[in-house]
């Protein structure tokens, strides 16, 4: 069995839901206890990806709040693929993912000097207070370099496991493209093997995008 280990960066403002999205992913389960990440939590998945590889995901919960930022970049060495989230009904969340972004790509770099995969997910779709419209998010999603964007609702499960899927996939390829002798080629996932199609996949609110600054105060997780 090949095993491929991954560092994967979940990042954003405060309170968007970064650790409620990493325990229900892991867990699969909602936790709606809110507890402030103080640095930076850990947590790690393991994917059976197809019938001869593993990958094994290192996920770097980092703390969103202003007086842990400066502290927080050192967790950014040796990350493969990251994770930018904000709350679909703070407006402020959304804008700040450019600052994000954008510190992201100064200090996350692959071997090759290109930028890291990165997802947007635009979290809390099931509430009705929607700040920030689709035709936005694409926009800025294609306009900043992310792979693509997803909606996603913790609480109710919705691209929570599929949204991570892209992003493994994505750093699948990419790391083929930089080594020949790369075995995760296939990035096809086997629905029969795949450990998270049955409790990540969730019908409804949410919806998926194939592609894709302010001094506002920070959101709430």
């Amino acid at each position: 069995m090949e095993d491929h280990l991954m560092k994967i960066l979940i990042i954003g403002d405060g309170e968007v839901g970064k650790s409620t999205f990493v325990h229900r992913y892991v867990k699969g389960k909602f936790n709606d206890q809110y507890r402030m990440t103080l640095g930076v939590d850990f947590a790690l998945k393991v994917l059976q990806w197809s019938e001869k590889e593993q990958v094994r995901l290192q996920l770097w919960d980092i703390a969103g709040q202003e007086r842990f930022i400066s502290m927080a970049r050192v967790y950014y060495k040796g990350a493969l693929g990251c994770v930018v989230m904000f709350d679909v009904t703070n407006k402020s969340s959304f804008h700040h993912c450019h600052n994000w972004k954008q510190d992201l790509d100064n200090k996350a770099l692959l071997p090759n000097g290109d930028s890291i995969p990165c997802i947007l997910l635009a979290n809390k779709c099931d509430l009705p207070e929607r700040a920030v419209s689709a035709d936005s998010i694409d926009e800025f999603s294609k306009a900043n370099g992310f792979v693509t964007w997803m909606e996603t609702s913790v609480k109710e499960n919705k691209n929570v496991g599929e949204s991570m899927r892209r992003l493994v996939q994505e750093i699948m390829l990419v790391q083929s493209c930089m080594d020949p002798l790369y075995t995760g080629r296939q990035v096809t996932v086997n629905p029969q093997l795949d450990s998270e199609l049955d409790n990540s996949r969730g019908k409804g609110c949410c919806t998926t995008k194939p592609q894709p600054e302010t001094n506002d105060k920070p959101a709430r997780t």
